[in-house]
């Protein structure tokens, strides 16, 4: 069992983690720099799968996704709690499972290295948390 104090710290932690990774995912522009960065790194790496280039749509989701967890991002980091951070721990576990999914339809191998770190945030967010409402009720069930 964590803390809670360090619960906390690890739901401020994953939160700024998002926060820095997904910032850019916000624009049109700050995306293309990403893309343009990803393509680099994976032709330094000769890996046989590229980075392809979005087409409007494809920028669009990107973008709302990036918004979508920015907002969610900044409530975390204002509100750390034992329950948001189960919360976000289901989303990444979500990530995680169509990050892998994509790799194995053919997608870049560098998104593995995102979709460890979502599998080690999701892990830790659900630690059981010594002195939280839900360690409480289970030690009065089991009375």
């Amino acid at each position: 069992m964590i803390a809670v104090n360090i619960n906390r710290v690890i739901v401020r932690a994953s939160a700024l983690y998002d926060l820095l990774v997904t910032a850019p995912f916000m624009t049109p522009w700050s995306m293309a720099l990403v893309f343009s960065g990803m393509t680099a790194l994976s032709d330094a790496l000769a890996l046989d799968r590229p980075i392809p280039a979005l087409d409007a749509t494809q920028m669009l989701l990107a973008n709302l996704l990036g918004s979508v967890v920015i907002v969610w991002s900044l409530w975390r980091w204002r509100h750390p709690s034992e329950q948001a951070g189960r919360y976000d721990a289901l989303a990444r576990g979500l990530f995680a499972l169509w990050q892998i999914y994509a790799v194995v339809q053919g997608a870049s191998m560098l998104i593995l290295g995102f979709t460890g770190l979502e599998v080690l945030f999701s892990i830790a967010q659900l630690l059981p948390v010594s002195g939280s409402r839900s360690a409480e009720h289970g030690r009065a069930i089991r009375g």
